[in-house]
């Protein structure tokens, strides 16, 4: 019998649940804006700095490749202490401070002449990403969502996959101007819109006199004692198996995400002889996907198995990354750039939204933390694993197809990763 609830109606009924429009989903746009900030001017666009860099200092890929893995370093090892801050705390003050530290990071590295001034500063602003950007905000829309999680985790990281449409334009910047004056203006961005911003998240939606998805309070009692008897303690969580198969295989799908961000770039000018701008045009097609991605993540991830999804990512990642080392036309570049960048979309919300259904949302910021220290092993280790075989052998073939295969066991890795049970909750 068809349905008697029309397209609209779905979409009224998702928004706005209560007849009016709930507040979760002006926290997904206030995060996707956040995520478009830290993507444009920093994350995605750190291989054209490596470029930059290059040229003006004669600094070694390893040595550029060392300054992204001492953020992920550092991202890692502040992980649990972010949780234990954002969950005590709440998400608006961490986020306007690590903002504020991402602005001032920005200036500075618009003055840096030496290598350790260099590295001093990015760690100013890997601190500022990491306090003010994707964990942080997540704790949040994990606390305001439960049936619609997963599509509110892929559609705040649109603005990150937005972010690298527009790298083109910060690599415009440097080509028609200089690269310090991109990073002062960026710095003044950073702190003019992100800071006011995020004033506006909230931790729960208690705070605003609303109720987890929006929903009325009969079924919102239903959800709660849901996820109270589902909810696990961070130590709880560190003794499953799943924990740290998670863990295990969205560190190694950051080292395929670290390696293109870092080096698909520099491997486009330097290896390819493309330009700088031609190169992030190419980059920006990684993000288009990226979007695509995130928008079947999160259909699908609300729907069916998230862990087989990942699974299914991480073939797409690996192919990815054979292609990229040993593409001889531009259509094969093309696959590469959609096979990595669908990979990435649709994986990256699942990895948010499969943690908390595991574990649940009571101790999600400090689960999530710890969880960081092992993720961060992957982020750092693409760049430099890259950056030391391209100074040794002078190419980047060998160092895609290791990155390649390395995601074959992070496919094994959610395969393996049963839904726990948790036999302290009663």
């Amino acid at each position: 019998m068809p349905s008697s609830v029309s397209p609209i109606q779905s979409i009224d009924k998702l928004f706005r649940p209560n007849g009016r429009v709930f507040y979760g989903w002006w926290i997904v746009v206030i995060a996707a804006l956040i995520q478009f900030i830290g993507g444009v001017l920093w994350m995605q666009s750190y291989g054209l700095y490596t470029v930059v860099l290059h040229d003006e200092f004669s600094w070694s890929m390893t040595v550029l490749s060392g300054a992204f893995a001492l953020t992920r370093v550092e991202s890692g090892l502040l992980g649990p202490l972010q949780g234990w801050l954002v969950d005590r705390y709440g998400p608006r003050i961490i986020l306007t401070v690590g903002l504020a530290m991402f602005g001032i990071g920005f200036l500075l590295l618009s003055q840096t002449d030496s290598l350790l001034s260099y590295y001093l500063i990015v760690f100013v602003i890997s601190v500022g990403v990491s306090l003010g950007g994707f964990h942080t905000l997540m704790v949040s829309i994990v606390n305001w969502f439960q049936k619609h999680r997963t599509k509110a985790v892929a559609w705040s990281q649109m603005g990150y996959s937005v972010g690298g449409l527009c790298v083109p334009v910060v690599a415009w910047g440097m080509e028609w101007d200089d690269w310090r004056t991109v990073a002062m203006i960026s710095g003044g961005m950073i702190v003019l819109l992100g800071i006011p911003a995020v004033q506006g998240i909230l931790h729960r939606p208690e705070e605003k006199g609303e109720q987890v998805d929006g929903i009325v309070q009969k079924e919102e009692e239903q959800t709660k004692v849901k996820n109270a008897g589902s909810s696990f303690t961070w130590r709880d969580a560190l003794r499953t198996p799943a924990f740290w198969l998670i863990s295990a295989g969205h560190g190694i799908a950051l080292l395929s995400v670290s390696s293109v961000i870092v080096h698909m770039v520099p491997h486009l000018t330097k290896g390819v002889g493309l330009g700088l701008t031609e190169a992030s045009l190419i980059f920006s097609l990684v993000s288009i996907f990226q979007l695509i991605g995130l928008g079947i993540g999160g259909v699908l991830g609300d729907i069916f198995n998230k862990r087989l999804i990942a699974m299914a990512c991480m073939l797409f990642h690996g192919s990815g990354m054979l292609i990229l080392a040993y593409f001889e036309a531009f259509p094969m570049l093309i696959l590469a750039c959609v096979l990595h960048g669908l990979a990435w979309g649709t994986r990256g919300p699942l990895m948010v939204a499969i943690r908390a259904d595991y574990f649940g949302p009571r101790s999600f910021g400090i689960i999530m933390g710890i969880s960081s220290l092992i993720v961060m092993l992957g982020m750092m280790g693409g760049p430099m694993i890259c950056g030391v075989i391209v100074d040794t052998y002078g190419s980047y073939e060998i160092a895609f197809e290791l990155v390649a295969f390395l995601s074959l066991a992070g496919a094994l890795s959610f395969f393996f990763a049963k839904k726990p049970q948790n036999l302290n909750a009663a």
